[in-house]
């Protein structure tokens, strides 16, 4: 065989400047894992044969009809030749072109920037970015692509390149339908012109594709071609379902749990699913987007199925086989299948329940879970409402009275009172900061539990939490309390005089004017100077919050303020005079302080120029 493309009436194209970069970046550098080029060209032979076996539900007029829908690599040792034959769907002159003459813009990009940082190591970014089959040009010379559509009239045509600037297209010579690979090894890749090198690789790499991989003469395939989802679970080992995961993937930490289901009512399914360790897809994994591999009958119908799961459980990966679901369906018309709601209520209804397992049986490893995904569980209480009762013993908060740790709401109401009918719970920024919110003043003293919601997505979630067994869900920041149980505490207080009081109050409201709606003494005040509450009537803090995560236009809310009359910060602004400069900065920074421990403050930097004119004036008072 000749190591040159001889054919006179090829025609030669130039690649596109991008691709000129990367194959640059393939031929010149340095790799640690050289051998992923066959994984990404046994990949793009599997896709081609599952995309042939699907076109056979509909259509037998094919070419070679009876061909055994295989995988076949030879090996010549002694010319570093390696020839790589699948049976799949082929490809006309000008799907050749569009798919080896040219790489998507963005993916070619993408994968560049990926390697800035990389140091290296390019291996596993490959496939991330459609760009696998130019992996070859790692090991190889040249590479010549031979296929012949499986259209009866199809010719065949061939794609020559050797990793420079340009390729040629000409005629084909093949018979058969499919896509042969030649590929020239260079010298320091000679290693791979060998049968048992070929096998380990197989091995590693593409145990479960699911069609027969033959290596030389031997008829015995050499891969497992096992789907692992129609397995019995006895049989399989935890190394067995690690591995399926990782070839599925290429995640390299191993998942945080599996779901392996078979079921005959109210549908029959098989489905391996798998929670990864990291809701981040790695920069390495084979997985482009959400969604779960569909399969009929062993048959794949779709690669990234969104209709199995609900959104917020778009982080599970894994595979889902129906006997049920008809074969002479598209994948663009999969999702009009009655079938595929019950589905995804069995489906989704198995994740909830070995969420709930894992719970109880393993709160550490539930711990590392809510600390991913909690926030997706959050998405659906606020969007799927009908689901709440299954995801609500999945939820886990930190409490003021257990900081430290994650309590369900079981736990919580297992702790409280038994007459309190209320679950508490206050909004806030980060952990620490809340703990120091004026509004668990009262709560800390009477030692009153409280949730702490401190994530971005908990205000979403508030929009579809209302109630658990019969407790009703209370911010603290609008509780109201019983005044009665204050009054022995007020009394003993040190409290402003009452007419020095109101004249203080006047002074606040000239001062801060219409942006509150009232200033009046506080009841449940003991440590913090101030606090804002909601005007009866006014829009809920909770939805303010909303509109200014989604980045609505936002207005700062009027609130009431309240103070603390027994507050010596409070006691040294009456002895001020009241026309002074000093005595309006303090009232506006209280105000501002509360609209900071609110979360609501629109400019914080904006108090720095007003808190160095009050250290100012302090420090000229110790002088």
């Amino acid at each position: 065989m000749s190591d040159s493309n001889t054919n006179l009436n090829a025609e030669s194209f130039s690649f596109k400047a991008e691709t000129k970069q990367l194959l640059n970046i393939l031929i010149h550098s340095l790799y640690k894992d050289r051998d992923v080029f066959l994984r990404e060209l046994l990949s793009n032979a599997s896709d081609a044969l599952n995309r042939l076996r699907f076109e056979m539900l509909t259509n037998q007029n094919v070419l070679d009809s009876k061909a055994e829908l295989a995988i076949r690599i030879n090996v010549d040792k002694e010319s570093r030749m390696i020839t790589i034959q699948d049976s799949g769907i082929g490809m006309t002159k000008d799907e050749i072109m569009e798919n080896l003459g040219t790489i998507a813009q963005s993916g070619a990009r993408k994968f560049l920037e990926a390697t800035k940082d990389n140091k290296g190591d390019f291996t596993q970014v490959i496939g991330q970015f459609g760009v696998g089959f130019y992996s070859v040009f790692m090991v190889a010379d040249w590479v010549r692509v031979t296929s012949r559509s499986h259209a009866l009239q199809a010719q065949a045509v061939s794609w020559y390149a050797t990793g420079d600037d340009s390729y040629q297209i000409s005629a084909g010579e093949m018979s058969e339908r499919g896509t042969r690979i030649e590929i020239k090894l260079k010298e320091d890749a000679a290693e791979f012109a060998d049968e048992y090198r070929l096998k380990n690789i197989i091995h590693r790499h593409s145990d479960y594709i699911g069609f027969p991989i033959y290596v030389g003469d031997e008829q015995q395939q050499v891969n497992k071609q096992t789907s692992i989802w129609r397995s019995s679970r006895q049989e399989i080992t935890d190394e067995q379902y690690k591995d399926f995961y990782r070839q599925m993937t290429m995640e390299f930490e191993d998942p945080q749990t599996r779901i392996h289901v078979v079921t005959d009512a109210p549908v029959q399914l098989y489905a391996l699913l798998f929670i990864p360790a990291k809701h981040e897809r790695s920069m390495f994994s084979l997985r482009k987007e959400d969604g779960l591999k569909l399969y009929s009958r062993n048959i794949l119908i779709d690669d990234y199925n969104k209709d199995l799961l609900p959104e917020y459980l778009r982080f599970v990966q894994g595979v889902v086989d129906s006997e049920d679901l008809p074969l002479n369906v598209s994948r663009e018309t999969v999702q009009s299948s009655g079938l595929m709601p019950k589905l995804k209520k069995v489906v989704t209804g198995q994740v909830l329940k070995e969420l709930e397992t894992l719970a109880k049986k393993d709160a550490d490893k539930y711990s590392s879970f809510w600390i991913e995904f909690g926030a997706y569980l959050k998405q659906g209480i606020a969007a799927n409402q009908g689901d709440g009762e299954s995801i609500h013993p999945l939820l886990r908060f930190k409490t003021n009275r257990q900081p430290e740790t994650w309590s369900s709401l079981d736990d919580y109401i297992g702790r409280i009172k038994d007459d309190q009918k209320i679950i508490y719970y206050i909004i806030g920024d980060d952990p620490k900061s809340v703990l120091r919110s004026p509004h668990l003043d009262y709560f800390d003293k009477k030692g009153t539990e409280v949730l702490l919601l401190t994530d971005a997505m908990d205000s979403f979630m508030l929009m579809g939490l209302r109630n658990f067994k019969e407790h009703e869900f209370k911010n603290v920041a609008q509780a109201e309390i019983n005044d009665n149980e204050q009054t022995k505490e007020d009394n003993e207080a040190q409290k402003i005089p009452e007419s020095d009081f109101n004249e203080l109050i006047e002074r606040f409201k000239q001062t801060l004017g219409e942006r509150v709606t009232d200033i009046r003494a506080s009841n449940r005040l003991s440590q913090s100077i101030a606090r804002l509450a909601d005007a009866e009537g006014s829009a809920n803090s909770d939805m303010q919050r909303v509109y200014k995560l989604l980045g609505k236009e936002y207005e700062i809310p009027k609130k009431i303020l309240e103070l603390n009359p027994a507050h010596d910060i409070l006691k040294k602004l009456v002895e001020m005079k009241p026309d002074s400069e000093l005595s309006a900065l303090v009232i506006e920074q209280i105000y501002d302080s509360a609209l900071l421990v609110e979360g609501l403050h629109p400019d914080p930097s904006s108090m720095a120029p007003r808190i160095q004119q009050i250290i100012e004036a302090a420090l000229a008072n110790k002088t």
